[in-house]
């Protein structure tokens, strides 16, 4: 067998989730076949490659000299591809947009818009629970754009090269229960009315499982946590038997509401990653007006801006075509994950 490309990047994928399952995932494949295709490498290369053990893969010193010849040339192709598609584009007047992005109601408005601007942006997206798989995507040319979130306290692990864009610096996690819940008549609910409940949280999600877990423990409840799916979360905490996080810019059903927190103990970071600040520009103003259209449109979400107080706030809650209700970024991160601590230029976007 002759080693090509595809073979590169699984090597890759393989050795930054540490995971069979998780390169797999990434990949687009079934994991038996990327497991296979592991072995096949390896005996092409007479030597393995990586070492398997239950708690994932980790490249042998042989891996590591082969993943230091690979990395660029992965790279090398996928910036080839990227600046071919680009060049095409423009010479016919429609660009191509590969966005990924966890989950979140602004994505409808921001494709929206995409598709509304001139000369016309065809968006493509790709869905992850994993923040730090789309980061890697992007850095490797086979995303354009990731939206992704940043639980507190779990830091995502940002690619070298990357160009980071805040969106909100910290934006609260609010939590969804049965709208017959005894907490559910409070404005703001305390962590000490739900000592008795059980959480049920998506531990795939980068970060979260570990965050409920830290902030519970802290207000000196022993968390009952379930793991599942937030669609099936909500369905549960409709019927009383789970209550779950939740974005702020979910709207409320009949059967469940959505309620902030007392403090605030839980917040992520909004971030839009590119290789380049061109690249930035190509999506973030969009995606700055789509994510404050569902902030408005969420009550919960609108009356703890308003409890906010911050200037910001104020201007984001004018109704559309008052006022221009984006605001200037607090800050942007250079590619290593660090704040500069400087406004980005011109470019405006809320800051709260």
């Amino acid at each position: 067998m002759e080693l090509e490309v595809r073979h590169l990047r699984a090597l890759c994928a393989i050795a930054d989730t540490g995971s069979l399952h998780k390169a797999a995932r990434e990949l687009g494949v079934a994991q038996p076949s990327l497991s296979t295709q592991l072995r096949r490498i390896e005996q092409a290369l007479g030597a393995q490659l990586f070492v398997r053990a239950g708690t994932g893969c980790r490249p042998t010193p042989l891996g590591h000299a082969v993943l230091s010849r690979a990395r660029p040339l992965v790279a090398e192709l996928a910036a080839i591809v990227t600046e071919t598609r680009a060049a095409v584009a423009r010479a016919t007047d429609e660009y191509t947009l590969r966005i990924g992005a966890t989950a979140s109601r602004a994505l409808p408005g921001w494709l929206r818009r995409l598709r509304a601007r001139v000369p016309r942006t065809e968006p493509t997206l790709r869905m992850d629970v994993s923040a730090n798989s789309l980061l890697r995507m992007v850095a490797g040319g086979w995303l354009e754009l990731a939206f992704v979130h940043e639980v507190e306290g779990s830091p995502l692990c940002i690619p070298s090269g990357l160009c980071l864009r805040v969106l909100v610096e910290r934006e609260p996690q609010f939590v969804t229960l049965a709208a017959d819940h005894p907490a559910a008549e409070r404005s703001e609910v305390r962590l000490a009315d739900l000592a008795d409940d059980h959480w049920m949280v998506d531990s795939t999600v980068d970060g979260e499982w570990d965050a409920l877990c830290r902030v519970l423990r802290d207000a000196g409840i022993e968390p009952d946590m379930l793991h599942g799916d937030y669609l099936t979360a909500y369905s549960l905490a409709a019927t009383g038997e789970v209550v779950t996080v939740s974005q702020p810019t979910a709207r409320p059903r009949s059967d469940v509401v959505v309620r902030p927190l007392q403090g605030d103990p839980i917040g992520v970071r909004l971030l839009l990653a590119a290789r380049s600040e061109a690249e930035l520009d190509h999506g973030y103003d969009e995606l700055v007006d789509a994510y404050w259209e569902v902030a408005r449109q969420a009550p919960a979400y609108r009356e703890w801006l308003k409890r906010s107080g911050t200037p910001e706030a104020a201007r984001v809650l004018r109704e559309p075509g008052t006022a221009d209700t984006r605001v200037t970024p607090e800050r942007v991160l250079t590619t290593d994950g660090t704040g500069t601590g400087e406004p980005y230029g011109d470019s405006v976007g809320p800051g709260l």
